[in-house]
C-alpha cells in the first residue's frame, strides 16, 4: 500500500532535485527521503529516478506518474480544507512571502492582528525581494507587483491602484536642490536596488525611461528607503512602501506632477485548490486594510 507521505517526499524530491533538500525541508535525514522513495518504486514496480553520485533526475516513468501524484495529494489537501472549513476555528499553518519594505512596516502588525483572531493558526512569513517560485518553496501565499501574466497562479487584488513615486529627504533636497524633470535625475545621487535579477537602474517615470545611478545599492529594498530618509539621494519606489515615511515628512515626493509607474500589488496563490479558509479570511483581511490605505493615496 502506498503511503501518503512517501508519495509527498517524491513529489518534494522531485521538485527539489535532491534527497538532501527534501530532507532539509521536512526535518529528516537524506536516508530516510532515499528509504521513502524506494518503498514508493517497490509499490509502483517502477524506477522513478535515475540516480548517479552527482544527480538525480525523474525516469520517464517518474515524469509520467509525478502530475497524477501531485493531484492525488492536491485532492486529498481539499478535502481536508473542506472539513476545516466546516468550523470557524482556523488551524494549521500558513505561509506567507512578501517583499522587504510592505512585508516588516505594513504586513507585519497586521499578521499580528490576523494571528490575535485565529490563535490556533500558526504562520510563517518569509521576508524577501526575491520572487519566489511557488510550486517549488513552501509557500502557500505571496504578495508580488507588477502586471503577472502567469496564467498558472491565481492572483487576487489588493492594492490595484498602487504606482512608484520619486522620493527623497526634505535634508537631500536642501543640499542638491529639487528636480525639475525626469533627465534631471542623471546629475543626483539615486539609491538602487535590484528589479528581475538586475540592478534597477532604468526608472520610468510620466513618459520617460531615464537611466539613472548612484554611489549605494542594496539588494533589500528596505535599506534603500532607510538611505532615503537619512538624506543619502533620491530613490525610486511603491508608494505602499514610503507612505508613512510621506505622511509623516521624513520623505517628500520628486517631481508629484508625473505620474509614477505603474505598481498594483497581488494576492498570489498556486492554484484555486489552495485558497483554504485561512488563505481566503487572509486575502480578506488584507484586502480591506489596503483599500483603506488606498483611500489617502492621492495617487
Amino acid at each position: 500500500m502506498i503511503r501518503l507521505d512517501d508519495l509527498a517526499l517524491f513529489v518534494r524530491t522531485a521538485a527539489l532535485g535532491s534527497f538532501s533538500n527534501a530532507a532539509r525541508e521536512v526535518d529528516l535525514l537524506p536516508g530516510q527521503v532515499a528509504a521513502a522513495i524506494k518503498r514508493l518504486e517497490r509499490e509502483l514496480d517502477v524506477r522513478l529516478f535515475a540516480r548517479s553520485t552527482r544527480s538525480l533526475r525523474l525516469t520517464l516513468e517518474g515524469e509520467h506518474y509525478l502530475p497524477n501524484a501531485q493531484a492525488a495529494l492536491d485532492t486529498l489537501k481539499e478535502g481536508y480544507d473542506k472539513l476545516r472549513h466546516q468550523s470557524t476555528e482556523l488551524q494549521g499553518v500558513l505561509q506567507l512571502t512578501a517583499p522587504s519594505d510592505i512585508g516588516r512596516n505594513l504586513v507585519l502588525p497586521w499578521l499580528s492582528a490576523f494571528r490575535g483572531q485565529h490563535p490556533r493558526l500558526s504562520v510563517r512569513l518569509f521576508i524577501s525581494d526575491q520572487v519566489a517560485d511557488m510550486f517549488r518553496d513552501p509557500v502557500d501565499v505571496a504578495l508580488r507587483y507588477g502586471v503577472l501574466e502567469d496564467a498558472n497562479y491565481v492572483a487576487r487584488p489588493l492594492a490595484p491602484w498602487n504606482r512608484r513615486v520619486l522620493v527623497a529627504s526634505p535634508a537631500y533636497l536642501s543640499r542638491h536642490g529639487r528636480p525639475q524633470a525626469p533627465e534631471d535625475l542623471q546629475h543626483h545621487a539615486c539609491l538602487l536596488y535590484p528589479l528581475n535579477g538586475r540592478a534597477y537602474d532604468r526608472w520610468r517615470i510620466g513618459a520617460a525611461t531615464v537611466a539613472v545611478g548612484g554611489p549605494l545599492f542594496c539588494d533589500d529594498a528596505e535599506i534603500v528607503r532607510r538611505w532615503a530618509v537619512a538624506g543619502e539621494g533620491i530613490t525610486y519606489k511603491s508608494w505602499l512602501d514610503v507612505s508613512e515615511d510621506l505622511a509623516t515628512g521624513r520623505l517628500e515626493r520628486v517631481m508629484p506632477g508625473i505620474p509614477g509607474e505603474p505598481l498594483p500589488l497581488h494576492f498570489v496563490c498556486p492554484h484555486r485548490r489552495q485558497f483554504s479558509p485561512a488563505v481566503h479570511q487572509l486575502y480578506e483581511h488584507l484586502k480591506d486594510r489596503f483599500a483603506a490605505l488606498g483611500q489617502v493615496s492621492a495617487l
